[in-house]
């Protein structure tokens, strides 16, 4: 066992079931536990729990286990839907380009010789890739995603055990920038690790913390700690739109705003994290559709002899491209912008009962903004921005 990276990395075969009991002793995480089944003595409850673990030995076999069932519950619940493109993965036919999509050899398909480093959008702290795990297990492919979540959302002691089970590293926030380099070149190693040793998918955001306007644009950043612990083309790095019809957390995203702007220092809590992630969650997201593009791994070719800062803007505006391109687009995006506009011109996409809707829509959210000074021509604004930029960034890309 590689002990390198034993403060940041997710359990290992062999951890599970301590980590599972040290779970179950936990008393805030029976609080939960209690909150989802009251009715149930408590040595009922962690009897039927034991049970239900015998025989998981990895963090993958937990998460079909336990963790797939919740997510499918949620996508049936508060979604109209998950689906999943894969298309751009898959080898090219004997003897077609091998240009459009990598072969097996190099990343393509989703035999044992493909894994890939998921570079995506930002739209929900938990769902973005719950969803996409599921997405993968039913698609055939051999492993689900490791991802990094940042310790400030690992409150309690039982958060943090939990997604180490879920196969999650711990990014480091906070940090001088001293701490920060070695944070960095240290998740760095690990990432490379996880797709080239130990035969891991990996999901990324493309940034540090969601777009709150929808406006996505990858920062040159992560792919400079990217690229800290090896060359880059051995991660396979798949750029992956993420399309969420409704937002259940556009409000939340708005009353921030309105914050930050009022108080320009102004700083979440961390309650305000749980509250995101827990309307994202139980909160009602419309269609959901995922897209992967082809690997970078040619792009990553082409521009290897631009000086290195060039080299990573261009690499992060090709991403952007393909994320722009692959959006799902949506009667509440066409009619936000017209509403934004004050005319028709996308009228075509959308009906008059649509429109109602969108605007009924936007007035609940609004709605649940309980701020003193609350100023609601500027949360309207934001939050129809929101849906728009994702349909301007797509007109772009299409010229």
């Amino acid at each position: 066992m590689n002990r390198d990276f034993d403060e940041i990395r997710p359990y290992e075969t062999g951890e599970m079931r301590q980590a599972f009991e040290e779970l179950l002793d936990d008393r805030q995480f029976n609080a939960v536990l209690k909150g989802f089944a009251p009715w149930l003595p408590k040595s009922l409850r962690k009897g039927l729990l034991r049970l239900a673990f015998t025989g998981v030995e990895t963090p993958l076999q937990f998460q079909k286990r336990f963790m797939k069932p919740v997510v499918k519950y949620i996508i049936r619940k508060y979604t109209d839907g998950c689906t999943f493109d894969d298309s751009p993965l898959h080898p090219p036919p004997e003897g077609g380009d091998s240009t459009s999509s990598c072969s097996p050899s190099t990343g393509g398909g989703k035999g044992e010789a493909s894994r890939y480093t998921f570079l995506s959008n930002h739209r929900d702290i938990v769902l973005d890739s719950a969803f996409l795990d599921v997405m993968l297990i039913e698609n055939g492919f051999p492993t689900t995603v490791e991802i990094g979540i940042g310790d400030n959302l690992l409150i309690y002691p039982w958060i943090k055990r939990l997604v180490r089970m879920n196969k999650a590293f711990i990014v480091r926030r906070g940090l001088s920038p001293k701490e920060m380099l070695r944070s960095s070149q240290l998740m760095s190693q690990y990432i490379h690790h996880a797709v080239t040793e130990k035969r891991e998918n990996i999901w990324i955001a493309q940034r540090e913390g969601r777009a709150k306007d929808s406006d996505d644009r990858t920062q040159e950043s992560v792919l400079k700690m990217l690229a800290m612990g090896g060359d880059l083309r051995e991660l396979n790095i798949v750029p992956l739109s993420i399309t969420y019809e409704f937002d259940p957390c556009d409000y939340l995203k708005a009353q921030e705003m309105q914050l930050k702007r009022d108080n320009p220092s102004f700083k979440k809590s961390r309650q305000d994290d749980l509250d995101n992630m827990k309307t994202g969650i139980f909160g009602y997201k419309g269609r959901v559709h995922y897209h992967c593009a082809a690997p970078i791994n040619t792009w990553i070719d082409e521009l290897a002899n631009l000086p290195k800062n060039e080299f990573y803007t261009a690499l992060a505006q090709r991403i952007d491209t393909e994320l722009h391109r692959n959006y799902r687009l949506y009667p509440i995006n066409y009619c936000a912008a017209d509403l934004l506009s004050g005319n028709n011109e996308f009228s075509e996409h959308y009906s008059e009962k649509d429109k109602r809707n969108v605007e009924e829509y936007i007035a609940r959210q609004i709605a649940k903004i309980t701020l003193p000074n609350k100023d609601e021509a500027f949360l309207r604004e934001r939050i129809l921005t929101m849906y728009a930029n994702p349909l301007y960034n797509y007109l772009k890309v299409k010229g």
